[in-house]
């Protein structure tokens, strides 16, 4: 599903505009991205929550070359599933 296709479903599911579907879609990307770049943690209950860990530098391999490099330490964002979601998928 990419970002159009959330805006039509969250727009049938919530029986509002497209138009308005898109500004929350919008809005919730926009805040949550603010909120990990700061560092917080955000928790949807029943479907899972967002987190940023740091990733220690270390040495990887090009694949092409087999050389050696070395890979610089950066964060990551991570996503949790909650168990409420996680036994729908199942």
């Amino acid at each position: 599903m990419n970002k159009a296709e959330l805006i039509d479903a969250i727009s049938g599911e919530a029986k509002i505009t497209k138009a308005d579907a898109a500004r929350a879609v919008d809005g919730f990307i926009t805040s949550a991205t603010k909120a990990l770049k700061k560092g917080d943690r955000i928790a949807l209950v029943g479907f899972g929550s967002f987190s940023v860990a740091k990733r220690a530098a270390r040495n990887g391999r090009n694949p092409q070359t087999g050389k050696a490099i070395k890979i610089a330490a950066k964060k990551v964002v991570k996503f949790k599933a909650g168990a409420e979601l996680a036994s729908k998928v199942k």
